[in-house]
């Protein structure tokens, strides 16, 4: 609803002659709340967030990893399939470069499946999801060889810091550890790795555009991959039972599906670091779930460490005077670097 104002109007003048003050419509405010509600950041947190109940859907499938892998990709792709077909009618198909880069991302996100399913039965979920994220230092680097961002200081000084976490929550300085927790922590740490050039190689070096077209070209990927390389630890069971099926399902609709086309849609969209930044409400929400669900019951010196990582990443990604708080989560039109690109701008 509009509310006029007639400042002058005289008999006989036509409409040019009336003078008329506007206060914002309920049109208007609506449009402006549907373009911040369209905000990539939030996108991107929002994808973070359905992602992180990966881990255990994955624990309570109770299923090898190359199972695990096969099915939350295969499942997947009736969806996929679908959702790309109505962007190749309305968008058009992606290049053969786009193509390219969803394959050897696939390839490595598939990897990160498969070692990230193994490591979770060894350490847990919420550790796993934790650990897995040293990512957000991984991506920086490859921006940096691969662009020439520069690294700064506090980069250099939080890597240490970082490791000590990482090693702090997988529970190596506890006896009750064992050689299990080292090496799934291991395991998770490649796993990583992988998921860092999956991110680097759609996100930063790819396009925004066609969401689903890029995520059904990346998960027949890794779903090969990921069945390959999972194989060390067992073959694909193709019968895993109707409770295994049920959580894989749930793994394959949310993780595989929901989450990875909000990250694919928003992720490009956004600069590295304030993307690695709500990417790390991924190992926080994991590690709630964990508890949760699973009734995981990390050690004192195991949430210590989690949070030592935390705020490691978050200093690297972050930093001091790298954006104005919480305004540059939730959509506010502060810049990045100060008077950078604005929030629909990559860079």
């Amino acid at each position: 609803m509009q509310f006029l104002s007639l400042v002058s109007t005289k008999q006989g003048r036509d409409d040019r002659d009336v003078s008329i003050e506007t206060l914002p419509s309920e049109s208007a405010c609506s449009r402006r709340i549907s373009a911040e509600s369209s905000d990539p950041r939030i996108i991107v947190l929002m994808g973070a967030a359905v992602i992180a109940l990966s881990g255990p859907f994955v624990k309570l499938a109770a299923v090898s990893p190359a199972t695990a892998t096969f099915y939350r990709c295969a499942l997947a792709l009736p969806v996929l399939g679908a959702l790309m077909y109505r962007e190749l009618r309305t968008i058009g198909r992606l290049s053969a470069q786009e193509i390219g880069i969803q394959l050897i991302g696939g390839v490595m996100l598939g990897i990160d499946f498969a070692l990230w399913s193994y490591s979770i039965q060894l350490i847990g979920a919420g550790i796993a999801s934790v650990v897995v994220n040293i990512q957000v230092v991984i991506v920086p680097m490859l921006t940096w060889v691969a662009f020439g961002t520069r690294v700064p200081i506090r980069f250099v000084i939080a890597v240490p810091v970082l490791l000590g976490g990482i090693a702090l929550s997988s529970g190596a300085f506890v006896e009750a550890g064992g050689d299990s927790v080292i090496a799934g922590t291991a395991l998770a740490l490649s796993a990583g790795v992988a998921y860092a050039i999956y991110l680097f190689a759609t996100g930063r070096a790819g396009n925004p555009g066609r969401p689903a077209s890029k995520v059904f070209v990346s998960t027949i990927a890794a779903g090969v991959a990921g069945s390959a390389v999972g194989s060390i630890w067992g073959a694909v069971d193709l019968t895993p039972g109707w409770i295994s099926m049920g959580s894989l399902i749930a793994l394959a609709s949310s993780a595989q599906v929901v989450g990875w086309i909000l990250i694919a849609n928003g992720l490009p969209k956004v600069p590295a670091e304030i993307g690695a930044t709500l990417l790390l409400m991924q190992p926080v929400i994991a590690l709630l779930a964990s508890m949760a669900l699973l009734h995981e019951r990390p050690g004192i010196t195991q949430l210590i460490g989690c949070a030592v990582v935390i705020c490691a990443v978050w200093v690297v990604s972050v930093g001091p005077g790298r954006g104005r708080g919480v305004g540059v989560i939730f959509g506010k039109r502060s810049a990045v670097r100060g008077d950078g690109p604005g929030p629909t701008q990559s860079r």
